[in-house]
């Protein structure tokens, strides 16, 4: 067998909010990077020197890596074979029925197949199920014959940074790797060596495991408090003091608050689990309370005010989380459907995202109800409350699971929080 004969020192397939802030941290590195990726909007913009999406600090970085001229961009996945390290960051999504799927990395495999040679290192950086690296491993060995960890090596090296804090936590944060053979993991940590994080070795389903329980871990940590939202609607209680009085001084507390908890690793990640669990059922319970939470919010609205036929309701915020522009599996726009079949006039504002929405004075005007689906700073302000009351006047009801305005209240008419916040 050949050995490979490399142009670059790492190749990145998938740029996509983990591949291209990854690809050019590496490029800043010193690195030759190749990045690589099939949707050509996408690589018009990183070409153009346009960031795709929000990320803190990766214009500036881009802006540095197109400077030095240490990263190129291509579409096809076998080019990835021009250098030694081949890290793969595909997306790597779910059937509905709780199966994973493995489409697009074997298709990348199949790519590959017929152009790696010995000293190739293939790093998976996505998110997989428990086995998944030892499948890649053996994909390799029965169609090419490698002897895998000595000829080619392959381990997985999980993304566990937290959307917005890549530059940041990519120095700070452990980096677990877990390589097939004997010299897999050894390979795998040349590469990540050019960071300042520490490298913590281990074997492939224990790095598998780690990552998808660290999500289903806050998955299910916060799927706690909005349970204990719905309890407290139903006993009459305030929910933000119940978990005031949990936490307060007590050293066994810690919940967290309430809110609409998606995107795309906590939404997904658990079937990961689920797919093969000794306790099928538990984890499904715990996304059906986090999926709960819009359905919960609509029916506390038409409690409160009747029927939503004609009225208008103001959604705050279609991203998944707080000042990010990701809006890929967040539960906003499920809130939006329901309150459609309402036969509600739905107003959507979000000032992050790239979808096009209406301005926030526009979605307010005149609303019967303003609903926070996303805590943005921008909404979370004395400037923005006042404008609701102005615009949508002292008895629109205004719904807050997050609390932004720290008034303590999901559901409170615009002059009561306007009150509480006053007097607080």
């Amino acid at each position: 067998m050949t050995r490979t004969q490399s142009t670059a020192d790492v190749s990145v397939v998938g740029l996509g909010r983990v591949g291209l802030p990854l690809a050019l941290s590496l490029a800043d590195r010193g690195l030759e990077v190749l990045g690589i990726d099939g949707d050509p909007a996408r690589l018009e913009a990183v070409r153009e020197g346009r960031m795709p999406f929000a990320e803190t600090g990766a214009q500036e970085l881009l802006d540095r890596v197109r400077a030095g001229g240490r990263m190129s961009l291509c579409e096809r996945v076998a080019d990835g074979a021009r250098a030694r390290h081949i890290v793969i960051t595909l997306g790597t999504p779910s059937f509905s029925h709780i199966e994973i799927d493995m489409r697009d990395i074997r298709s990348a495999l199949d790519d590959l197949l017929g152009v790696l040679a010995q000293g190739h290192c293939l790093i998976l950086r996505s998110t997989i199920a428990p086995g998944t690296t030892d499948f890649v491993a053996g994909y390799l060995a029965k169609h090419r014959g490698f002897q895998i960890g000595e000829e080619v090596f392959v381990a997985h090296a999980p993304e566990r940074i937290a959307a917005g804090r890549f530059l940041e936590e990519i120095d700070t944060l452990p980096c677990i790797i877990g390589g097939v053979g004997a010299r897999s993991g050894e390979v795998a940590a040349e590469l990540f060596n050019v960071f300042r994080a520490p490298v913590v070795q281990t074997s492939p389903v224990q790095a598998e495991l780690a990552k998808i329980w660290t999500n289903i871990l806050r998955y299910t940590n916060f799927a706690l408090p909005n349970l204990l939202m719905m309890d407290c609607e139903r006993h009459g209680a305030n929910v933000f003091e119940v978990i005031d009085l949990i936490n307060r001084d007590y050293p066994r507390g810690g919940i967290a608050l309430p809110g609409l908890t998606a995107g795309t690793c906590l939404r997904k990640d658990f079937t990961f689990s689920e797919e093969r669990s000794p306790a099928p059922g538990m984890l499904l319970a715990v996304s059906r309370v986090n999926e709960t939470v819009p359905l919960f919010l609509v029916e506390g609205i038409k409690r409160r005010l009747g029927e939503l036929a004609h009225r208008k309701v103001a959604v705050l915020g279609v991203a998944f989380k707080a000042d990010t522009d990701d809006e890929r599996d967040s539960l906003a726009h499920k809130l939006i459907r329901l309150l459609e079949r309402e036969l509600a006039d739905v107003a959507v504002h979000d000032p992050r995202v790239t979808t096009p929405t209406m301005s926030f004075e526009e979605a307010v005007d005149g609303a019967d109800v303003v609903v926070v689906a996303t805590n943005h700073s921008e909404f979370c302000t004395a400037r923005s409350l006042a404008a609701i009351a102005e615009r949508a006047g002292a008895s629109c009801l205004i719904v807050d699971p997050w609390n932004c305005w720290g008034a303590a209240q999901v559901f409170a008419y615009s002059s009561e929080i306007t009150a509480l916040v006053a007097s607080g």
